[in-house]
């Protein structure tokens, strides 16, 4: 795709790379605000000089290691195509069946991406039975099971002699089972200890139809808990101690259970990670690859991380269309909220102007936001707020397309999944 190309290097040739401007708010946001002025909001944007950072430090952070992109932080075909076109990225994790599918068929706007695992069990029986009854797809596509009930549930749509085999991967739960503060991660796979790992590896094995190519983990304690999160310093030390018991557990464990399901089966690939945790995660010797997306667009999640700080790549300017009280402003829409506990975390981020903060009463709304503070005066009806996003798939789920921002100027669009009529999940 020539109109995005993030293969440009980090240098001189490219201003917006080397000046880094995202790091200077003050000039940051006024200077998009002043880029994009002939536009119409609600609208969202994609900065490809940040975008461009965002994926080559993901690069360095890996090491070495390659990474598979997990679509559902990006949502936008052209950008995970971008992506996969630089040395370092390798395939994608998808979070459904359905996408995978879409993603793995060569159509004539799209090359088929040709190695993409399932990130998440699947129940949708049509497409089960498409992938099953097509050579080609069923050579692209890994399902995620955890499970004989998975297997079970596949066998009961399209019997092994009368399809293709299913190319499967095992999920191991990657939770830390703390004594002091129990279960700590997310509720994922049942298969957590070495014995699971090998027990289900050997059913799967044996099991006409299917083969074992991959294994998974997904730290999510370590990869989506910030670990210096601002003014809150006794909460950021006590994740910090969290997570290096969580690393050291998990390592050791990881590292034995696909020592002895490689026992069992060749696997092509043993995937971990997130954003959060790609160094970790490339320094795990059992680990050959890292699942990542969101810090290709860098919401504002990964404000609260130590060791690595994603430029905002992705935002969104929403107008003011109401002044209830001079010392006040409307927001239109602004309940662009992610997934996870309900929490302030979990809103958007006003960044620009600065001095402006939602109304606690209201917060961010479904079709408008009111806003105060110093800035709230100063805004007319028609001005644009900017904000970012908390995490990175809930952004596309609300554009039809990103506009693509380049050297100071609006250089074209690329439609998200919804843009292309694609509502997924």
């Amino acid at each position: 795709m020539t109109l995005l190309d993030l293969s440009t290097s980090l240098d001189a040739t490219n201003p917006d790379t080397t000046a880094r401007s995202w790091e200077n708010p003050g000039q940051y946001w006024p200077g998009l605000t002043a880029t994009t002025q002939h536009l119409d909001a609600p609208f969202g944007v994609l900065h490809l000089g940040a975008l461009r950072y965002n994926a080559n430090d993901m690069l360095r952070r890996a090491a070495g290691k390659p990474i598979r992109v997990a679509s559902k932080s990006v949502r936008v075909r052209g950008v995970l195509d971008a992506v996969l076109a630089l040395p370092g990225y390798h395939g994608v994790l998808a979070y459904t069946l359905d996408e995978a599918l879409w993603l793995a068929s060569t159509t004539p706007d799209n090359p088929a991406v040709e190695d993409v695992v399932v990130g998440y069990p699947t129940a949708d029986r049509a497409a089960i039975a498409r992938l099953a009854t097509s050579p080609e797809l069923a050579g692209r596509v890994t399902l995620m099971v955890d499970s004989i009930a998975h297997l079970d549930f596949i066998d009961a749509i399209v019997p092994p002699g009368k399809r293709e085999s299913i190319r499967v991967c095992l999920e191991l739960d990657s939770s830390w089972r703390s004594l002091a503060l129990g279960h700590t991660g997310v509720w994922r796979s049942p298969v957590y200890s070495v014995d699971d790992a090998r027990a289900l590896a050997a059913r799967i094995v044996a099991r006409d139809g299917f083969a074992l190519v991959g294994m998974m983990g997904y730290e999510a304690q370590i990869a989506g808990v910030g670990d210096n999160p601002a003014g809150r310093a006794l909460w950021g030390a006590s994740v910090r101690w969290m997570q290096k018991n969580s690393k050291a557990e998990l390592a050791e464990r990881r590292g034995r259970a696909v020592e002895a399901v490689r026992e069992l089966a060749d696997l092509a690939f043993v995937n971990g990670g997130g954003t959060g945790s790609i160094e970790f995660t490339a320094a795990d010797a059992s680990v050959t690859e890292i699942a990542a997306g969101s810090g290709l667009f860098g919401g504002h999640l990964f404000d609260t991380y130590a060791s690595f700080h994603p430029a905002p790549a992705a935002a969104f300017a929403l107008p003011i269309v109401r002044k209830p009280t001079p010392e006040t402003a409307t927001i239109l829409g602004g309940g662009w909220v992610a997934s996870g506990p309900p929490a302030v975390d979990r809103l958007p981020q006003i960044v620009w102007p600065v001095g402006l903060e939602l109304v606690p009463r209201e917060m961010a709304g479904e079709v408008q936001s009111p806003v105060r503070g110093e800035a709230a005066g100063t805004l007319r009806v028609g001005d644009v707020v900017w904000l970012r996003h908390t995490k990175s798939g809930e952004l596309s789920e609300h554009l039809n397309e990103f506009h693509l921002v380049d050297g100071g100027a609006v250089v074209g669009t690329l439609p998200t999944y919804r843009g292309e009529g694609r509502a997924f999940l």
